[in-house]
């Protein structure tokens, strides 16, 4: 369906809003009465033939959501763990996903992509709403977003003027804050100014330091303004930036059931980014431009061994540049052809810095006592208690790609035909160093006295060069059939290929040299840079069948599908020959992976709405072998096979004045089994959190008091081996809270 020139409407635009504002619960739509430019490749989603959905400002609000991640709650077979630090934005739909390195699934902001997926952990204020579109949108968006991509939309200050404010205390010394100005001083022209900061002293306790390990500040501010050039042009401007100091990384060792660990373990991040729309609307076409800039300067410093003992720590200091650049032509009007065609372009460079250092018990463990045990008579004992391996990459990177989806409509039938592009090259450029020495002991066979017999320096340079291209044809078919119902009706079937971007394995540099160490002292084994950093790019074809449904008065919205996705050349994290520590991303596996989902929003009687979202997914190596074990037929790690939400909220209207409203709400989340590694034998079982909360409001104010996890339920959120002890997080405990908003319009 396409848009229309003017007004542009968000995909939430086609239904009628309720009459009173306050019943539509769950089930709120809006009607944008002013310009703002949304939808820029999609209209009205659930006229489209894919699988989505929509989390409004309202949603938010009332459920507590603050992230990304609280959105994966809400939407059916989308799971976004929470552990780690906020780096860690590994993000799981149908089963597919990745721990590390590329993100399946894309994110955008007022229309500007974010490409790395250490920056889509941030809090969201003032927004207009959030799209998450499921299965393969590689033929629109392109590289990563072969799970899905989700879509951001801020306030608008054409839509709204004034001052909105919010102050939330909630359990372990938890503070969120922030403050908006929108204004519009001419007819065409409106501008915002937001800040917002959040703290928190954190839920989990070091037991080595008594300190707790997951404290956290949060500072950001963006500044946004719209101006209406002409009765045609349209141009949008969005600044942001955003500070972040974090301690994560409550790893429990399950031995103890304690957290503890005597090095430092930090997240600090500084995040740049600024989005330019500029849109021409003309009797015909629209003709959109998006530029982007992007900078991220982040810094992730881990106690590797995560136990009391001075093992090795790894820091990760980046620093990355990105520009964008997207041409977007679409046709106007209900035609019986509706084309969109654009042109997309991208520049990458990152600097990494990583540093592994040795420390006592991890020179002694894992260096000195492998040499030793294969030449006891002669054992070697290091220069200083402190090994550092140094690996610095410069990583620079672009990309042109050129797009194509036409719909021709056929009365009730409409059928739709997209093809991408899309080129990429990728470099590395690596220098690793190592600059220590060992001393050679010499044991008397008779006295059994040691004495020194040779020293030994290990001086090691590595640098290098290696590229890589990726070449990719995306194309998507899908038909879809207007149900003869009163409201909107559909079934559609499509079929699509994903694309998840190849690259390099920087985190394996350690491991390369820490080979090259021990291959100086005779032991161990020797990697081929050029292979066990480089892997390629994942694809999949996802074969769905689904139906949207929506009554003419708004009380009723449906959504189901059904889908099978086909994985090759899949990005499996696996073992390389000869490793001692680290683990490597490699093309090594193919997997099955069907399910459905399920979602309803519904408004019996006009102040009581209800909420339900439920996907399955059966996801299932058919080919994987890790170098040690086949793993065909286990289900893949770290996905639920279910996700639920279910949601009832109501309000009452009040006699006074200061209180004209009390909307009390509950909501069920539950996820699980998820499985914690390939041999299926670790496993969280399926889990639920109940979330409950009471608003007094009017116009101008509202107080919200809530809690999450209030039946306390006790879960992990991740589980994972280290030098072979075994490692979890816990899911967040027990929560309560208070939110005041103010909303002031002028």
């Amino acid at each position: 369906m396409a848009a229309s020139a003017e007004p542009f409407l968000s995909s939430a635009a086609a239904l009628p809003a309720s009459a009173d504002g306050g019943a539509e619960a769950f089930c709120d739509t809006t009607t944008l009465q002013e310009v703002t430019v949304t939808a820029i490749k999609q209209g009205y989603l659930d006229a489209l033939p894919l699988a989505s959905s929509v989390v409004s400002a309202k949603e938010t609000e009332r459920l507590g959501i603050v992230s990304v991640k609280g959105v994966s709650d809400v939407v059916p077979n989308f799971f976004i763990p929470d552990y780690g630090s906020r780096m860690t934005s590994s993000i799981y739909v149908r089963g597919i996903g990745a721990r590390i390195d590329q993100p399946a699934v894309g994110l955008n902001v007022d229309n500007v992509p974010f490409f790395n997926k250490d920056a889509y952990d941030f809090d969201l204020v003032d927004l207009e709403n959030v799209e998450m579109l499921r299965g393969p949108q590689s033929t629109l968006y392109g590289r990563n977003t072969m799970g899905g991509v989700v879509n951001i939309s801020t306030l608008s200050p054409m839509r709204f003027q004034g001052v909105r404010a919010l102050l939330e205390y909630a359990r372990a010394n938890s503070l969120r804050t922030s403050a908006s100005y929108y204004a519009r001083p001419m007819r065409d022209f409106g501008f915002s100014a937001n800040v917002y900061y959040t703290r928190t002293d954190g839920y989990f306790t070091n037991e080595y330091n008594g300190r707790k390990a997951d404290r956290e500040n949060q500072f950001s501010g963006r500044l946004k303004a719209e101006w209406r050039i002409s009765p045609t042009l349209y141009l949008v401007n969005t600044a942001a930036a955003s500070r972040l100091r974090q301690g994560g990384y409550p790893y429990k060792y399950i031995n103890t059931g304690e957290i503890c660990y005597n090095d430092t373990c930090f997240y600090r991040r500084t995040v740049f980014n600024d989005g330019l729309t500029l849109r021409l609307s003309l009797s015909e076409v629209t003709v959109t431009s998006i530029t982007s800039a992007q900078f991220i300067d982040d810094n992730m410093t881990l106690d590797q061994d995560f136990l009391p003992l001075s093992y090795f720590t790894l820091t990760q200091r980046r620093r990355e540049w990105v520009l964008t650049q997207d041409f977007v032509a679409r046709s106007v009007g209900d035609r019986r052809w509706q084309w969109l065609a654009g042109v997309f372009g991208f520049y990458r460079n990152s600097h990494l810095h990583a540093p592994v250092t040795f420390y006592d018990d991890g020179i002694a463990n894992l260096i000195e006592d492998h040499r030793n045990d294969a030449n006891p008579g002669y054992p070697i004992r290091w220069q200083s208690r402190e090994l550092l391996l140094q690996s610095r990459f410069s990583n620079p990177g672009f990309g042109l790609a050129a797009y194509h989806e036409s719909t021709l409509n056929f009365g009730a039938w409409h059928l739709t035909a997209g093809l991408r592009l899309d080129f990429e090259r990728t470099g590395l450029r690596y220098y690793s160093d190592c600059d220590s020495g060992y001393e050679i002991m010499q044991v008397n066979s008779t006295t059994g006295v040691v004495d020194p017999y040779r020293y030994v320096p290990v001086v090691i340079s590595d640098h290098g060069r290696i590229h890589s291209d990726f070449l990719q044809l995306l194309p998507k078919l899908a038909v879809l059939y207007d149900l003869p119902v009163d409201g909107v009706g559909n079934l559609y079937a499509s079929v699509a290929k994903g694309y998840k971007a190849g690259g390099y394995n920087t985190q394996m540099f350690s491991d390369v040299l820490q080979q090259r160490l021990m291959g100086v002292m005779g032991i161990g084994a020797s990697y081929d840079i050029d292979r066990i950093v480089t892997y390629k790019p994942e694809m999949s074809w996802n074969f769905e069948v689904g139906s949207h449904y929506a009554t003419s008065d708004g009380r009723l919205q449906a959504e189901m599908s059904l889908f099978c996705i086909l994985l090759r050349d899949q990005q499996l994290t696996m073992f390389p020959d000869g490793t001692t520590t680290g683990r490597v991303m490699t093309n090594a596996g193919r997997t099955r992976s069907f399910g459905g989902e399920l979602s309803l929003k519904v408004r019996p009687v006009r102040h009581l709405s209800a909420q339900l979202g439920y996907g399955y997914t059966n996801a299932r190596f058919t080919e994987f072998f890790n170098g040690r074990n086949d793993y065909a037929g286990k289900y893949v790690p770290y996905a639920p096979q279910h996700t639920l939400f279910v949601g009832v909220a109501g309000d009452i209207a009040l006699p006074w004045r200061f209180i004209d409203r009390l909307e009390l709400a509950a909501d069920v989340t539950a996820n699980g089994p998820i499985y914690w590694n390939e041999e299926n034998s670790v496993r969280q079982n399926f889990y639920a959190q109940l979330g409950l909360s009471a608003t007094l409001s009017n116009d101008l104010w509202s107080l919200s008091l809530w809690g999450k996890n209030v039946t306390a339920t006790r879960f992990d959120t991740f589980y994972f081996v280290s030098m072979g002890n075994e490692f979890l997080q816990s899911g967040k405990p027990i929560r309560f809270g208070a939110t005041l908003r103010f909303n002031i319009n002028v």
